[in-house]
Order: structure tokens, then C-alpha cells, then sequence
């Protein structure tokens, strides 16, 4: 399971913050389930504040999903950017000096989506740091940040040189899939696909779940339970009045725990046995 962290939670209340990280390992871990953790991510809502959090917006996909640290890293005057990077090493170096060797964790992600939202480019100083503040305490568990977009060349260069274990997003089609996944094999790293499954793009399980475990690839879908992230819904298809689309987007369970499509599920089990 890949799960997203956030600076000013843990600011807020850091101590508890790591306590309610390690309950989560203990819940997951009685599960079989490892576990991903995700720092700094450039995607969605550019500003954050700690709080209740706004309901989400029906039908909207990620209505309140929040980057860190977002526009505050470019909107602050210098002095209070240096301040907030530093807000930033703090909090990376303390949760990885905590769960340095704790072996329910998988991998450190250590970006989401760098240079996405129009950044660019200029995503490229806090990635350089991410590594930087993560060697600094050498965790026992592979450091990652995974490519996503071909175009960022700068960024997907720097990723991949840096990164123990070759992470990628890939919402494509099979053959598409395949051509990207050819142009990584060469660096002879393990890699595993943090983030894919958009039934709108024909990226399925049934159609790419065969093709990665030929290739002994990893791979994590994106979604479990349809909740309040509203991930069912399409990026770009906002839909306020339905209480679920035609073809959901993401996710394969319901609240109740029934399947959305019960040979996704067959298929799946088949697959990992």
C-alpha cells in the first residue's frame, strides 16, 4: 500500500503524527500488507492548511487532495522559503531516523510527481534535497521517485540515476505500457510501477497485470475502496449529480466491501498465485 504523508500534519503534531504511522504499520502488517510512504507530491490543490479539511465535492476526482509543499515553496519571499525547506528536511529526516529499519516498510517514495501542476523544471532543487536529507540518514529500506511524464527529461534523468529501485506511472494502454517499460529495462534495476489502472484508457489488470508479471515487474494500482477521494470519477469528467459514473475510473471495492467487477478480483488472485 502506497501512502502519502504531509509536512504540516506532521508539524502540527509530530510526535503523535509517527504514532499514528507505526499504528498503521501494526494494522496493515496483521494484513500481509507493506507499506510506501510518500513525502513531498505535486499534484492536485496547491495550498493546504491543518484542520478539519473541506468536505469533498461530489463527483469531483480528488477534490481535496493538497500538494506539499505546493505554491508556498515559490510564493514565499526567499528568507521564508529557506525557512520552509528547512521545515521540510526536519520532518523528512525525523520520520525516516524513526523507521529506518523497520521492515514493514517497503520503500521510501520520496516524491510524488515532481514537476507536475505546470512546475516543471522547477521542481528540480526540493528533488535534489529529498535525496540529499535521505542519504543523510541512510534508512535500511530503497529510496525511490518515480518518472511519470516522458517530457520532464531533466527530472527523469535525475530520478533514475538517484533511485535504488526504478519507480514509474504508467495510465497508458498495453502496447504504450510496453514501449515505456522496454526503455527502462536497460539500467538492470528492479522496478515496479507505483501508480496505474484507468479503465478509460485501457489500462486494466486483465490487460497489463500479464505483460508486468512476464517482465517480473511489481506493480500498485491506484485505488482500493471507493471513498472520499472520489477516485471512481475521471480526472477531467466532473459529474456532481451521479452518485457514481458509468465506468468507474479507479478503485475496485465498494464501501460495503463487494467487488465493482468480481473477475477483476478473480483475475488478480489468479495472477499473483
Amino acid at each position: 500500500m502506497r501512502v502519502y504523508l504531509h509536512h504540516a500534519a506532521w508539524n502540527a503534531d509530530r510526535e503523535g503524527f509517527k504514532k499514528r504511522m507505526a499504528r498503521y504499520l501494526d494494522v496493515s502488517n496483521k494484513h500481509g500488507i507493506s507499506a510506501i510512504f510518500v513525502f513531498f507530491d505535486d499534484c492536485w490543490n496547491p495550498t493546504f492548511a491543518t484542520g478539519k479539511q473541506p468536505d469533498p465535492k461530489p463527483g469531483i476526482h480528488n477534490s481535496g487532495w493538497v500538494r506539499d509543499p505546493g505554491d508556498l515553496l515559490f510564493a514565499k519571499p526567499e528568507s521564508e522559503r529557506a525557512e520552509l525547506m528547512s521545515l521540510l528536511e526536519t520532518c523528512m529526516k525525523d520520520i525516516l531516523t524513526t523507521f529506518r529499519d523497520d521492515k514493514r516498510i517497503a520503500l521510501w517514495d520520496l516524491y510524488n510527481e515532481p514537476g507536475n501542476s505546470g512546475y516543471g523544471a522547477k521542481s528540480m532543487p526540493l528533488v535534489k534535497k529529498a535525496f540529499e536529507w535521505a542519504w543523510a540518514v541512510n534508512p535500511s529500506q530503497p529510496l525511490t521517485i518515480g518518472i511519470w511524464k516522458n517530457e520532464l527529461k531533466g527530472l527523469n534523468k535525475y530520478q533514475l540515476d538517484n533511485s535504488d529501485i526504478i519507480t514509474y506511472h504508467d495510465y497508458k494502454d498495453l502496447a504504450t505500457h510496453q514501449k515505456n517499460l522496454d526503455a527502462l529495462k536497460p539500467r538492470g534495476r528492479p522496478m515496479l510501477r507505483t501508480e496505474y489502472m484507468a479503465r478509460h484508457f485501457d489500462s486494466t489488470f486483465q490487460k497489463i497485470m500479464p505483460m508486468l508479471k512476464r517482465e517480473n515487474v511489481g506493480a500498485i494500482n491506484w485505488g482500493f475502496v471507493a471513498g472520499k477521494t472520489n477516485t471512481i470519477f475521471k480526472w477531467d469528467d466532473p459529474r456532481p449529480n451521479d452518485p457514481e459514473p458509468p465506468l468507474w475510473f479507479h478503485d475496485i471495492f465498494r464501501k460495503d466491501g463487494t467487488p465493482y467487477r468480481q473477475e477483476e478480483i478473480d483475475d488478480i488472485k489468479a495472477l499473483c498465485k
